[in-house]
C-alpha cells in the first residue's frame, strides 16, 4: 500500500504542475480569476501529494488545512509558504461564482495583481511539494524525468 501512495504523490505532484502551468497562461492572457483558482488548485493538489507521500489520505479543499495536515505530520512549513496558502484559500470559491461579491461577477473584481500574487503563491508551494516528494522518492526523481 505504501508504495501506491508514493505513486499517487507523484501522480498528484504532476497535476499540480499542470495546473500552475495553466495558471501561467491564463496570466499572461488577462483571464484573471480562472488564473486564481488555478493556482489555488495547484496549491492543493500539491500538498495532496505531499500527504499522499507521507502514507496518508488527504481530505479538503483548504490548502491552509492541507499545510497544518502536512505539519502535524512532521514536516516543517515555514511561515511564509504558510502566508501563501492562507491567500490561495480565498480563491477557491471567489474567483468562480457571482455570488461571492456583493455585486457583479469574479471578473469584475479580479485583477493582475490579484492573480499574479496566487501564481507566485502557488509555485511556492508546489516547488514545496516537489522538493519534499524528491527528498524522499527516487522513483518521483524518475517520474520528472519523463517526457
Amino acid at each position: 500500500m505504501q508504495g501506491m501512495k508514493r505513486d499517487d504523490a507523484g501522480r498528484w505532484l504532476a497535476e499540480a504542475e499542470a495546473d500552475v502551468a495553466t495558471a501561467a497562461v491564463l496570466l499572461t492572457s488577462g483571464r484573471y480569476n480562472p488564473c486564481a483558482f488555478y493556482s489555488q488548485q495547484a496549491a492543493e493538489k500539491a500538498l495532496k501529494a505531499v500527504i499522499h507521500l507521507i502514507n496518508s489520505d488527504p481530505w479538503g479543499h483548504s490548502v491552509l488545512a492541507l499545510v497544518d495536515e502536512v505539519e502535524c505530520r512532521g514536516l516543517a512549513v515555514d511561515p511564509e509558504l504558510r502566508a501563501a496558502a492562507r491567500r490561495l484559500d480565498h480563491h477557491y470559491i471567489a474567483a468562480r461564482y457571482p455570488n461571492a461579491f456583493p455585486a457583479g461577477t469574479p471578473t469584475d473584481f479580479y485583477d493582475e495583481e490579484w492573480a499574479a500574487t496566487a501564481h507566485t503563491d502557488a509555485r511556492a508551494v508546489v516547488a514545496y511539494a516537489r522538493r519534499q516528494i524528491e527528498e524522499a522518492s527516487p522513483a518521483v526523481r524518475r517520474l520528472k524525468a519523463k517526457p
